[in-house]
C-alpha cells in the first residue's frame, strides 16, 4: 500500500497559513456542502488534516467524523471538533459498511498511487443514497498560466493521480454515479516567485530534490523574475460528486 512521501506530520504546524488558512478552509466547506444532499445526517471527512474544513462541517449542522492517518494533523484536529476524530487511514476505514450519509476527501487523492482504495472505501461506508464528494485535478489547479508557471514548466512532474477522468472511472467500478461538480476559489494561494524559488530549495517539489543542478536552475530563474513578493493568481479547485445508488434508482 502507497503512501505520501511528504511527511504531514513535520509539516502540521505551518499547513494552514502556507494554504490560504481559514478562508480557503471556508471556501471548501461551502463547495462541499453544496454537493451534499440537504437530507444527510452523517458524514465522514477523510483525511480531514487540521479540521479547518471538518469544523464548519460541523457547523453546518452535519454530525461529522474526522480521519486522518498523520498524528501531527489529527492533533490540531482534535482541539478544533473536540471527540469527532479517529486516526485511520482512509484506504482502510474502522467503520461499517453504510455507516454514513456523505465522505468527503479534499486535496487527498492526488497523494496516493492507490487512490481507487479510498473511492472504494468511500463507497463501502456510504449508505445507499450517499454521496461521495471529493477534489480532481489538483496540481493542474495550481497552473495559472503565469511567469512562475512558464519558470516551473521544465521541472519532473508525476501522473496525476487525481485525474478526473480517473476518478471517474474509480467511481464507477465500485457502482457510484456521477452526482455534481463545484469549484471553489484557493483563497491567498496565489505564489510568488520569492516563495516558489524557497520552496524548490527546500524540496517542496518532490520529483526536484534540493541542491540539484536543475532544483537550483529553476530557483535562480524564479529569483530574476519581477515583483518577487507579489503573488500570481489563486488557484481555482476542482469537487466532484457521486452517489452511491439507492432505492430510487432501483
Amino acid at each position: 500500500m502507497s503512501a505520501p512521501a511528504f511527511d504531514y506530520d513535520k509539516e502540521a504546524e505551518r499547513y494552514d497559513a502556507s494554504r490560504g488558512g481559514e478562508r480557503r478552509a471556508a471556501a471548501a466547506a461551502s463547495a462541499v456542502l453544496g454537493l451534499i444532499p440537504g437530507n444527510a445526517g452523517t458524514l465522514l471527512d477523510a483525511a480531514c488534516g487540521t479540521g479547518s474544513v471538518t469544523r464548519r462541517l460541523v457547523a453546518a449542522g452535519l454530525d461529522v467524523t474526522g480521519a486522518d492517518a498523520a498524528t501531527g494533523m489529527l492533533r490540531r484536529a482534535a482541539d478544533r471538533v473536540p471527540g469527532r476524530v479517529v486516526l485511520a487511514d482512509t484506504r482502510q476505514l474502522p467503520f461499517p459498511t453504510a455507516t454514513f450519509d456523505a465522505v468527503s476527501a479534499i486535496w487527498l487523492l492526488h497523494l496516493l498511487d492507490d487512490a481507487e482504495q479510498v473511492v472504494a472505501e468511500a463507497a463501502r461506508v456510504l449508505r445507499p443514497g450517499g454521496v461521495f464528494v471529493t477534489t480532481v485535478d489538483k496540481a493542474a489547479s495550481h497552473d495559472v498560466r503565469s511567469d512562475i508557471d512558464a519558470v516551473m514548466a521544465p521541472r519532473p512532474r508525476r501522473t496525476a493521480r487525481d485525474r478526473c477522468d480517473l476518478v471517474a472511472s474509480y467511481a464507477g467500478r465500485h457502482a457510484l454515479l456521477p452526482a455534481g461538480r463545484a469549484s471553489f476559489r484557493g483563497c491567498g494561494q496565489g505564489r510568488t516567485p520569492a516563495r516558489t524559488a524557497a520552496d524548490v530549495r527546500r524540496g517542496w517539489y518532490t520529483l526536484l530534490p534540493p541542491g540539484t543542478p536543475l532544483a537550483e536552475k529553476l530557483a535562480y530563474r524564479l529569483e530574476q523574475l519581477p515583483d518577487q513578493h507579489v503573488p500570481r493568481a489563486e488557484p481555482e479547485f476542482s469537487l466532484r460528486a457521486f452517489r452511491k445508488p439507492g432505492p430510487a434508482d432501483a
